[in-house]
């Protein structure tokens, strides 16, 4: 108010003196208004928030709304559509987010998540809860939504792309330790959750009861991470006994049990997931999503050829980079009816296999290094995408829910690439 009276003495003196001071509307913001407006006047009609809304009515939610508990006629309250929640789930993922608390935020301040959220409320519980519940369904959507576009010829699956993406995991490298102190953790830990357990039982403040409860909640998980990281030991030494290393010195992340230091992109060594995308090649959609816990990526290509293989149809042509190459891996790739292209080197130069003669013979024409060309320019782009949607690292646990993430990042690509093409929308 004092500043208000001087401005307004220091107007008086300006017109007083000869020279008036300036006219202005200033900003006022702690003013009260009363807007009439609805939720669905608060983004525009071609907001990337309504397209993916339609999108979602388009997928199979019958086996989500099967796993609602709440049902008509029974007490309880109601759950959140699943609709809802994938829809937030993919705009996210287009947006880059890939926190549920900075999520639940959103919803309550930015306008196309209040839109989609439609007035129910969320937390951040149920959208984690959510987003690593369904890997089953996402997989199954991934393939259905591509099934309709081969039925509708708009794209067949002639030649399929496939790379890795080493993605950081959420655990530190110090979390790693050898078997010897592995079994001292857990002997602590059990001690820890034994006393934890007995204090809960013998307080009778009932707030202290609930403190000492979530620390025994804590101490549980803790005990339990590191009884998988001893789990996960023999597997840890056979690598290392595999690579001439010393199985002594194998090592588990107490952290997640299931990550593995890997060479990253920038040439430092960092615990990690290997995540496998492959494409086709037309349009650069995801046909298949795999997780290992492998820095190479040799292993991986069987398997995901035999994923995308049995989700659809063997596609004529499977390109690949250096990495992939191995006798057992093109053989395999060649017995269910694909031809791979990947670059010859000197790997298995010496190797008589027919499937190896084929592929080196293929590989000096001219048409399948013009195909082979394709590799980069659709699985590095889609790898790209991903990694600006925010999947560099995951802060999430474990193979599974690692994958959960992956395949979220792949069917959202998938719609941002639909939402681009007119012909595959129409389909």
């Amino acid at each position: 108010m004092a500043q208000d009276q001087d401005g307004s003495s220091e107007q008086a003196e300006a017109v007083l003196s000869g020279k008036p001071g300036p006219r202005l509307r200033q900003a006022e913001r702690r003013q009260m208004e009363l807007r009439a407006m609805s939720l669905d006047e608060l983004i525009s009609d071609d907001h990337l928030a309504r397209l993916v809304w339609q999108m979602v009515e388009r997928f199979d939610l019958a086996p989500l709304l099967d796993k609602v508990v709440a049902r008509e006629g029974v007490a309880g309250h109601p759950q959140t559509d699943p609709k809802i929640l994938v829809s937030l789930w993919l705009y996210a993922t287009l947006e880059g987010v890939g926190s549920a608390r900075a999520l639940a935020r959103l919803c309550e301040q930015h306008h196309a998540y209040r839109w989609l959220c439609g007035g129910v409320s969320i937390n951040h519980h149920s959208l984690s809860d959510f987003r690593l519940a369904h890997a089953a369904w996402l997989d199954q959507q991934l393939a259905r939504s591509l099934a309709g576009l081969v039925a509708a010829k708009q794209i067949s699956l002639d030649s399929v792309a496939q790379d890795g993406l080493r993605v950081r995991a959420a655990a530190g490298g110090s979390s790693f330790r050898r078997e010897p102190r592995l079994a001292e953790l857990l002997a602590l830990a059990r001690a820890r959750v034994d006393q934890l357990k007995a204090a809960v039982a013998a307080d009778p403040a009932a707030q202290s009861k609930r403190r000492q409860a979530a620390q025994a909640r804590a101490a549980q998980q803790r005990l339990e991470r590191v009884e998988a990281a001893l789990a996960a030991m023999p597997a840890a030494a056979e690598r290392k006994q595999r690579n001439n290393g010393d199985p002594a010195q194998a090592r588990v992340s107490t952290t997640d049990a299931e990550a593995r230091v890997m060479k990253m992109p920038d040439g430092g060594f960092r615990p990690a997931f290997n995540v496998q995308f492959a494409a086709e090649t037309e349009h650069g959609l995801v046909v298949g999503v795999a997780v290992t816990n492998s820095g190479a990526d040799q292993d991986a290509l069987a398997p995901m050829h035999r994923q995308v293989s049995t989700a659809h149809r063997a596609p004529d042509h499977w390109l690949v980079d250096g990495g992939y190459v191995s006798q057992t891996g093109i053989e395999q790739v060649q017995a269910r009816g694909s031809r791979l292209h990947a670059p010859l080197g000197t790997a298995l130069a010496a190797c008589c296999s027919p499937a190896i003669g084929d592929w080196r013979a293929r590989m000096q024409t001219e048409a399948a290094k013009a195909l082979y060309r394709k590799r980069g320019q659709t699985i590095e782009w889609v790898n790209a995408c991903a990694r600006r949607q925010g999947l560099v690292s995951v802060n999430v646990r474990g193979l599974h829910k690692v994958r959960a993430v992956a395949l979220w990042h792949a069917l959202a690509h998938n719609i941002s690439r639909i939402l681009r093409t007119p012909a595959l929308q129409a389909a």
